[in-house]
């Protein structure tokens, strides 16, 4: 069932990736180089209210499955960290709005792109271990 041995933390990747990806992303808006849009806010807000509705529905089957491997709990806390961080950060850079060189707003990018990096990452180890791959 559980895969306790710790040869591959899939968690730990996904928050590594994140972490990297927000960094360059970071990077990339106080350069100029790679300006976001209010639609691309608006697109991981929506990415972010449509990941908690599943979300919800994958906890609420969970919570009638008789036997699960422990490693869903822990992929699905860590889906719900990046969802609820993807939904926070984006209605944060909406009220603040977007300057192409302004370093708050290149925080606020790069933490929009962490949490639905996260949100990605924690969905795609939370399928893996509900196959049973771990």
């Amino acid at each position: 069932m559980c895969n306790c041995n710790w040869r591959f933390n899939c968690t730990l990747t996904a928050v590594i990736t994140a972490v990297i990806a927000g960094v360059v992303a970071a990077f990339l808006q106080i350069l100029g180089i790679v300006t976001v849009t209010t639609t691309f806010v608006l697109v991981a807000l929506g990415v972010g209210v449509a990941y908690l509705a599943v979300g919800v529905l994958a906890a609420a089957s969970l919570r009638r499955a008789d036997t699960r491997p422990c490693c869903l709990c822990r992929n699905l806390n860590t889906l719900l960290v990046g969802v609820l961080g993807t939904i926070l950060a984006s209605l944060i850079l909406l009220a603040v709005g977007i300057t192409a060189t302004s370093v708050f707003s290149a925080i606020l990018v790069g933490l929009v792109l962490f949490f639905l990096w996260l949100t990605f990452a924690a969905s795609a180890c939370f399928i893996r271990c509900a196959a049973d791959c771990d």
